[in-house]
């Protein structure tokens, strides 16, 4: 495993805010990953300190937190109300529960 030297006090409240912007970008019916967030941002070995960014999201920040899954499609354990948002979106899930990403995954792009 390559070990990344990755400047932790530069995370702080600029990359929260670039991560935040990048959420509010995902469509409805669609979702991206942690690892997809990272990549955007220039950073792309920095999966979990998007989700650690979400996971601290100020209550003064709207964003569709419940549309960030993992590289495998996979739900926040313990977030039972995720599940539910995105099936309101019309979000499919194959049968290990996990969010069919071959159908629903965003790909941003500028144009968008």
């Amino acid at each position: 495993m390559k070990d990344y030297k990755v400047d932790k006090a530069s995370l702080s409240k600029t990359f929260c805010q670039e991560v935040y912007q990048v959420v509010c970008e995902i469509p409805a019916g669609k979702v991206s990953t942690y690892g997809s967030i990272a990549g955007l941002l220039g950073m792309p070995q920095c999966s979990r300190m998007v989700g650690r960014a979400l996971k601290q999201l100020p209550d003064d920040v709207s964003a569709p937190c419940h549309r960030v899954v993992n590289a495998s499609g996979r739900l926040v354990p313990g977030w039972e109300e995720q599940k539910l948002l995105l099936l309101e979106e019309g979000i499919s899930f194959k049968q290990n529960g996990c969010v069919d990403l071959e159908k629903h995954l965003w790909n941003y792009s500028v144009s968008e």
